[in-house]
């Protein structure tokens, strides 16, 4: 049996720019503590950079919530992905979000 999930949330503010640094997992456990978080965090935020350099999973409860996020920066400006790993991505082209999210 696999130990409780857990997701740390690293937020970097310069200005407009918000970087969030995600490490562990994103999953359905975690999912609501990001979406819950992002609520809190996005006000006069227009450019938001998710770091997923220390994401190990992402279910797709965890991809619900970005893109949630995804929609709502699209009104208000801009929103990338850096760091993911071959696995993160390799999900991402599976569900075609590869074509919604910027991934750097």
């Amino acid at each position: 049996m696999k130990e409780a999930n857990k997701l740390t949330i690293n937020r970097i503010s310069d200005g407009n720019r918000l970087t969030l640094a995600l490490n562990g997992d994103l999953n359905t456990a975690t999912a609501l503590e990001l979406g819950t978080f992002l609520n809190e965090s996005l006000n006069g935020v227009t450019d938001l950079v998710f770091d997923f350099s220390g994401l190990k999973y992402i279910s797709s409860a965890g991809m619900r919530v970005l893109l949630t996020t995804q929609k709502r920066m699209n009104s208000r400006g801009s929103m990338k992905i850096t760091g993911a790993s071959s696995n993160i991505i390799e999900i991402f082209d599976i569900t075609g979000f590869t074509d919604i999210f910027t991934i750097k």
